[in-house]
């Protein structure tokens, strides 16, 4: 099973980014996805959550109005789309798959905003 992230990069503040999951599980759309990111010396945390169907989404307080997680079940892959980007959110960011009794992670992707 594997999760490849892919997107990441160097953007100034106020620029916007999508970050691609592809997941080579066979039944993705039994997974709920996820997108943590991991900034330096903080501890990994949750930015938003998608739900296996697409219909239920959540989102940290921090990220609300600004990313938007989507999925293609067709095609395997969870997106973030991401708009105005902060300094703060410079991060690694993992993608996860999980339904019960199973998790998966993807190896991240590195967003930096900076000018």
């Amino acid at each position: 099973v594997q999760l490849v992230e892919s997107g990441g990069g160097l953007v100034q503040p106020g620029g916007s980014l999508r970050l691609s999951c592809a997941a080579s599980l066979f039944t993705f759309s039994s997974y709920a996805m996820s997108w943590y990111r991991q900034a330096p010396g903080k501890e990994r945390e949750l930015v938003a959550a998608i739900s296996s169907a697409g219909g239920v989404t959540n989102y940290a307080d921090s990220v609300k109005g600004r990313f938007t997680a989507s999925r293609d079940n067709a095609k395997r892959t969870v997106y973030l789309q991401m708009n105005s980007l902060k300094p703060e959110d410079t991060a690694v960011y993992y993608c996860n798959a999980k339904r019960v009794g199973l998790i998966f992670w993807g190896q991240g992707t590195q967003v930096t905003v900076s000018s």
